[in-house]
């Protein structure tokens, strides 16, 4: 569980220089798989590189070189890739580890982008959150991915065409591309998370059990974790599209600022369901209520009509020698029919009132 990942990853950390490299998350024996596109307006070309030495050997120099690797698991890996590129061991650090929040750094050199993607599984009906890690050099952009599953294939395929608008950009584009693309998914998981919204709902009303506030206890975990992902990307875009760095140009600014008004939508749509899941417990806890009082109310009504019938069957349960009509031979069924006529009275004068008028 990942409370358990963390705990064991602080414990270790204890004492330890900054800059130490430690993996934080589940324990993983996969290679770690290395790919490089590089491409110009007039071609291009893909490896899959079997090691990282490879890569460290290899001087593909094209107009925009683009190393992806899937798995941040194997420190060795990682040093090897932060050495060559000159990146710091603070940033290599957090590439690690997949519970930092995510943030945007700037240097001379490179920016280093730590994002969160959201993926939604349609076989399990969940979603699940990993880690992504952006450095943008010039002429090259390194994406670190926790799991290889081609989150990013459409953007590749997009390189490949000859036609393609991403082969005129420069890495600043090819930034974008994969920012957008990644909140892009967003959209996706909102759309899972209002459909659950609405079916619980529906079964709010139909059938407010114990079961239900489980279900909405656990979309409100749920709606926590989306939000603490997507929030600080609001500001590291504003940061982005500022055009601050030299490394983003003009022309892929105005495509910035577009990517933070689809943040914006999409934070407001995460306000927007964390109100209605809070009305949820509220509306909850107002069903089992009403419930309650409508259960209270059929006992009081029951008990308030028997309290004269019971006051008369006490009377006459006494059995005092004097007492009247104990010798009279319709005794019996007059105190059962004025019993009666009590019971129908009571009823009549409640429904009036309209006391019982559903119940």
């Amino acid at each position: 569980m990942p409370g358990q990942y963390k705990h064991k990853h602080n414990i270790q950390k204890v004492g330890m220089p900054p800059g130490t490299l430690l993996h934080t998350g589940s324990m993983r024996n996969e290679k770690i798989k290395i790919s490089m596109l590089c491409y110009s307006k007039d071609d291009w070309t893909e490896q899959q590189l079997s090691n990282v030495d490879e890569l460290l050997q290899n001087d593909c120099i094209a107009d925009v070189n683009w190393i992806h690797i899937s798995g941040i698991h194997i420190i060795d890996v990682i040093e090897k890739i932060g050495n060559k590129f000159k990146v710091h061991p603070l940033v290599m650090e957090d590439i690690v580890n997949n519970e930092q929040r995510p943030k945007l750094e700037e240097s001379k050199e490179y920016i280093y982008i730590v994002l969160k993607m959201i993926n939604y599984y349609e076989q399990t009906v969940n979603i699940e959150f990993e880690q992504i890690s952006i450095i943008i050099i010039r002429n090259y952009i390194i994406s670190f991915q926790e799991n290889d599953n081609h989150t990013f294939q459409q953007i590749r395929d997009r390189i490949k065409k000859t036609n393609g608008t991403i082969r005129t950009k420069g890495v600043d584009y090819l930034a974008y591309a994969l920012i957008d693309c990644i909140v892009d998914h967003y959209y996706i998981a909102l759309e899972y998370l209002g459909e659950k919204i609405e079916s619980l709902e529906d079964k709010l009303m139909l059938d407010p059990g114990p079961n239900v506030l489980k279900e909405i206890h656990s979309l409100k975990t749920e709606m926590l974790f989306v939000r603490k992902a997507i929030w600080p990307l609001r500001e590291i875009i504003n940061a982005l599209a500022r055009g601050d760095s030299v490394l983003f140009s003009q022309d892929t600014l105005i495509y910035l600022r577009d990517v933070y008004d689809h943040i914006i939508q999409v934070i407001d749509t995460i306000e927007m369901y964390r109100d209605m899941v809070t009305g949820m417990f509220d509306i909850y806890i107002s069903s089992v209520s009403y419930k309650l009082n409508e259960v209270m109310k059929i006992l009081t009504i029951i008990a308030t009509i028997f309290i004269p019938l019971t006051f008369i069957v006490g009377l006459y349960g006494m059995n005092f020698k004097y007492m009247p009509e104990l010798e009279w031979e319709w005794g019996y069924p007059a105190v059962l029919i004025f019993m009666g006529v009590i019971s129908t009275f009571m009823i009549i004068y409640f429904k009036r009132k309209n006391w019982i008028g559903n119940t």
